[in-house]
């Protein structure tokens, strides 16, 4: 692990690791903890892959999810990575598209995920908005925004507020964004609130290579994307997304300096996404030599060698982990396919924001 300090900002970089790299010596105790929070973040990731398998089938078989499928196939690592750092109902998360493994890592139930997607009115969005779009702000777990950058505010205003109100203590905020979306003015103007008042915010950057098709050759001239923290004067990490181990010692990292008071953490993983945009786009716009390179693997295939390679986990666990994922995917799947979808003679159409029905508590 290297570190500089420039204009005030740190600067964490982990390079590309092998286990032997990875597993640098530590307390027991450290070491013991590093293990229990890599398996269980191991076992989100394969949930959350199964589960999205699972939703991407039913979007091409058509008829009953409507709208958009937006997978994190490659992302998981570093998605679940920065999740399993909160604490559901004490932190604010605010997750985007590509954030399933993180939501699961989080502690959403996946049968609220199921119930989103398949439109029914038991959901938390009670059948009215479908996919990611999802959230109980009461408990700090904010609804996706389709307007890039602006969930960055959404959950610093929600940090400001509990500490306006003298309830903030030890919590701490997180949210993610693309490549693309740090280039929007609401991404800007949010890390910069968030680093004038040093809120314990973590955001976390997977660097996919592509907005949408736009490479970040077109997108950004400084060298590494994590650079720009220097010009808000904030804490900058960058790792490997494709290393589950590194992610996990990284976000460590940043969460304990968020909690500490040392203001927002951006933490810019370096990964690539392995398919399109959604369900409906092909990504021939990637080049097949971008697909071979580092950047390009499976960081569930990795993740899982690791753990094989640690001796954390043997390959009769895995085997077991993913029939037990799968067990848990059609549960769910029964269980939704089962419930009603909204009834619009007899639902109250107000706005879904409003006190009454913002927890599914207007049936």
């Amino acid at each position: 692990m290297l570190s500089a300090r420039a204009a005030g900002s740190v600067f964490i970089s982990i390079s590309t690791v092998s286990v032997a790299e990875s597993s640098l010596p530590c307390s027991s105790a450290v070491e013991a903890e590093l293990r229990e929070d890599f398996l269980k973040t191991l076992q989100c990731m394969m949930l959350s892959r199964t589960l999205e398998e699972k939703l991407g089938s039913l979007y091409r078989a058509g008829g009953r999810i409507v709208g958009g499928v937006y997978l994190g196939r490659g992302q998981e690592a570093f998605s679940a990575a920065a999740g399993i750092h909160l604490r559901w109902e004490k932190d604010v998360y605010g997750p985007l598209i590509r954030d399933q493994a993180g939501r699961i890592a989080y502690g959403e139930p996946i049968l609220d995920t199921m119930r989103t997607y398949l439109g029914v009115v038991t959901g938390p969005m009670r059948g009215r908005d479908g996919n990611i779009h999802r959230g109980q702000p009461q408990k700090g777990y904010m609804a996706m925004i389709s307007h890039l950058g602006s969930l960055v505010s959404v959950v610093s205003g929600a940090l400001f507020a509990r500490r306006l109100l003298g309830t903030l203590g030890d919590t701490v905020g997180a949210t993610s964004i693309g490549d693309g979306g740090t280039s929007t003015g609401a991404f800007h103007e949010a890390i910069n609130m968030a680093a004038v008042e040093k809120l314990p915010l973590v955001v976390s950057v997977a660097n996919n290579q592509f907005a949408y098709s736009t490479p970040t050759t077109r997108q950004y001239a400084c060298e590494n994307l994590v650079d720009r923290a220097i010009g808000y004067g904030i804490d900058g990490h960058s790792v490997d997304g494709t290393d589950l181990l590194a992610c996990l010692k990284v976000f460590r990292t940043a969460f304990q300096r968020a909690r500490a008071g040392h203001g927002p953490q951006m933490v810019v993983g370096r990964l690539l996404r392995l398919g399109g945009h959604g369900e409906h786009d092909d990504a021939s716009y990637i080049p097949d030599v971008k697909k071979h390179e580092h950047e390009g693997r499976d960081c569930l295939i990795v993740a899982q060698q690791q753990a094989l390679d640690l001796g954390w986990a043997t390959k009769v666990e895995l085997d077991e982990w993913l029939k037990n994922a799968r067990r848990e995917v059609d549960k769910a799947q029964a269980q939704a396919s089962k419930e009603p979808t909204p009834d619009p003679y007899r639902e109250s159409w107000q706005a879904l924001s409003t006190q009454r029905l913002a927890e599914g508590m207007g049936q």
